[in-house]
């Protein structure tokens, strides 16, 4: 029964999507990277995840291994969700058509092409290896090192490359990092939901999902303040001028629902004691990081693609539902062909 209707909202996904390209595909370019950059975020936490889980243990990894081991599989749909996105590229990006501009010489077709290439190999090989490796204890945690650095290092410029490079002439040093804790606070958000919906947790493991929610909260509101507070401070306008498309009428709105919904609203029920043993408090927590991920993914790609912003996350969502529907269908359907070991 799920099945069917998750193949139901995913054909209707697909098929918004498949709309929106043949009324426009510039938009639709826009509302697939900005989905793409939020479904990413699950298969690469989930593999994060399980890494720092393998190096420092703990009840929290043991209560959502399976569904970060699930997470782990959808890295495997990447390449199909990566098409749309290569066959609209040109139309995102302004520099893949300029003939010279200041970061010409990293901002280019082929070194992005070659770049796009690495990621999706390194990401796949280490999804192998991470599941290969999952049956051993010891194993994975000689993984975990080398394989945290590397996801570490491929995520920072594959954000730079996907999202930031919307901009050419913007620059930031922590960039990387505040998509990084992003990914984090996604992939743990989505495996407490399914904890929270599929079983009764023990109390113990929900207590420190809830302190490390906290954390991932607590490091991204901080990356994404000292990265703003930076760029207020120097005023130069080749950096201001990211801030200010986005603080123009309408979108100062989302970026307020943003700083609700990814800090505020999160950051104040996990303080309390109790809530951090309450099973509908952490659901509300980590619901409202997952709307706050999806927002935040959405205000920093959709401005640029001008006034349509009403297109753009009709866009988004039909791209996001149809990328979910998949990834739901498929890891559910092949559960039983990995040799993994489920909580």
């Amino acid at each position: 029964m799920i099945l069917m209707f998750a193949a139901l909202a995913g054909a209707i996904g697909y098929g918004g999507a498949a709309l929106g390209w043949a009324l426009s595909p510039k938009l639709f370019g826009f509302g697939w990277l900005a989905a793409l950059s939020v479904w990413i975020a699950w298969p690469l936490g989930a593999m994060a995840l399980l890494l720092i889980h393998a190096l420092t243990g703990g009840r929290w990894g043991k209560a959502i291994h399976g569904a970060l081991a699930a997470g782990v599989r959808s890295m495997f749909l990447l390449p199909l969700f990566v098409i749309p996105f290569a066959l609209t590229a040109q139309r995102v990006y302004p520099w893949l058509s300029a003939t010279q501009f200041d970061n010409s010489l990293y901002l280019n077709g082929p070194a992005f092409l070659l770049r796009c290439v690495i990621y999706l190999l390194i990401w796949l090989v280490l999804a192998v290896l991470v599941g290969r490796a999952d049956n051993d204890a010891s194993e994975l945690a000689r993984l975990a090192p080398p394989g945290l650095i590397v996801l570490a290092l491929t995520a920072t410029f594959a954000c730079i490359d996907a999202i930031m490079s919307l901009d050419p002439t913007f620059a930031s040093s922590i960039f990387g990092l505040v998509q990084i804790s992003e990914i984090g606070a996604l992939s743990l958000s989505i495996a407490a939901l399914a904890l929270i919906l599929a079983a009764s947790p023990d109390p113990e493991a929900l207590r420190q999902i809830a302190r490390l929610l906290l954390a991932f909260v607590i490091l991204w509101s901080y990356l994404a303040f000292m990265q703003l507070l930076i760029v207020w401070q120097s005023d130069l306008p080749r950096e201001a001028a990211w801030y200010l498309r986005r603080w123009s009428p309408g979108w100062d709105i989302v970026g307020g629902v943003i700083v609700l919904t990814h800090f505020v609203t999160p950051f104040f029920t996990l303080l309390s004691s109790a809530a951090q043993h309450s099973r509908k408090a952490i659901g509300f927590a980590a619901a409202s990081i997952t709307i706050g991920g999806i927002l935040h993914q959405f205000w920093l790609v959709a401005p640029f693609a001008g006034s349509s912003s009403g297109m753009i996350a009709l866009l988004t969502l039909s791209a996001l539902l149809a990328m979910a529907c998949t990834t739901a269908i498929v890891t559910r359907g092949r559960k039983r062909s990995w040799n993994w070991i489920e909580a």
